[in-house]
């Protein structure tokens, strides 16, 4: 299921949105200029590799600087190739506008930035001993969805489901799709500690985490209500939206 658009109007450009989109495409296309040796020494440098920060001694002796902790900033910014890219920005622009409406530009981009470092700190602490890196912005992007989902679970969600060669179009309440995502990535996470998978493919315990911090944290970083216009009716509100009938 790939998310198209929600039912909800955004009452202000998202500027913020807008321009981490604009500063990952650009390191994207920076990165589509370097070689396969520059890329993957970028990627272990400026990406998450959870072995670096919970064995220092083995990161000392294969060169790591020590206590550089960027990584977990750097590695929201930098994507594997051009699906992994657009499937995040997509998905980021789609959900991100109405928190970001939610929240004002500045505290969206603290929070956005925040869910991120959640993400890659629960992530490391899952994978430890893995020494391979992770990047791109899944993770600050599952703390968007999980503060969407709080405040707006009653909205519809538009997604295509291609089924051979033909699309098809549904619409899900929020709560359905963003609840449905987020146990398939939990239930993911379980499958591969059970399995010994290790840090492999997809970091799900990072959109784990991103998406629990988003549910956690969106309620400090809304608008004050003054600065909040009145919702439409699919949104019952950002106080109410779980507490009357459905």
């Amino acid at each position: 299921m790939f998310p198209l658009q929600t039912t909800i109007f955004a009452r202000h450009v998202p500027v913020v949105t807008w321009l981490i989109i604009g500063v990952n495409t650009l390191v994207f296309l920076l990165e589509a200029d370097l070689s396969k040796e520059h890329l993957e020494q970028i990627s272990f440098l400026f990406g998450l590799v959870p072995a670096r920060f919970t064995h220092p001694d083995w990161a000392e002796k294969v060169g790591y600087p020590l206590h550089a902790y960027w990584p977990f900033l750097t590695s929201m910014f930098l994507h594997g190739g051009l699906l992994h890219i657009v499937g995040n920005m997509w998905t980021l622009a789609v959900f991100g506008r109405n928190v970001e409406d939610q929240m004002g530009p500045l505290r969206y981009l603290v929070f956005y930035l925040l869910s991120g470092l959640a993400a890659g700190v629960v992530h490391t602490v899952v994978n430890a001993d893995s020494t391979l890196p992770v990047i791109g912005a899944s993770g600050a992007i599952a703390g968007v969805m999980g503060a969407y989902l709080m405040m707006f679970p009653k909205s519809r969600v538009i997604v295509v489901i291609p089924i051979f060669i033909f699309p098809f179009f549904f619409d899900f309440l929020a709560v359905f799709y963003l609840g449905y995502w987020f146990l398939l990535q939990f239930v993911s996470g379980l499958w591969s500690l059970s399995a010994g998978s290790g840090a492999g493919g997809i970091a799900v315990w990072a959109h784990v985490g991103g998406f629990l911090a988003g549910t956690l944290l969106f309620a400090l970083f809304l608008r004050p209500p003054a600065e909040r216009a009145p919702c439409h009716a699919d949104e019952d509100c950002v106080e109410h939206a779980w507490g009357r009938g459905w």
